[in-house]
């Protein structure tokens, strides 16, 4: 198995998030990785542990995170979006769209564990 260190960066994808809170062992080795995230990712995270936990769980989360946010242009939206479609059957997010053009555009891993991007390239898949 490869150790990762800080010299590793992927794009977190909000799955990849919630699964090392939940400590989801599977994800331990990404424990001293660099992190990116869309500002969505961070949208989708605080959401899902305010509806799982409660507010102050998911405002301490939220700014735990906020500082791995990056930017997106106008290429990444675009991008996305003809992403999105030609993968229309896989009914991905625009989040999850958003954040794996980043990631293919940085030439970094998009890290997630959503089925739908099992057997995409550029991804490092853990379940």
């Amino acid at each position: 198995m490869r150790n990762f260190g800080m010299n590793d960066i992927y794009f977190f994808d909000t799955y990849a998030i919630i699964e090392i809170i939940k400590g989801n062992s599977n994800y331990d080795k990404f424990k001293n990785v660099r992190i990116v995230m869309a500002i969505f990712n961070l949208v989708e995270l605080h959401y899902s542990i305010l509806k799982d936990f409660n507010k102050e769980i998911a405002d301490k989360i939220l700014k735990k995170y906020a500082d791995y946010v990056i930017g997106i242009d106008l290429e990444v939206i675009k991008d996305a979006n003809e992403f999105r479609y030609k993968n229309k059957n896989l009914k991905l997010s625009y989040a999850d769209c958003i954040g794996y053009i980043i990631a293919k555009q940085k030439s970094i891993k998009f890290l997630t564990g959503d089925k739908q991007f099992e057997n995409i390239e550029n991804i490092e898949f853990v379940k």
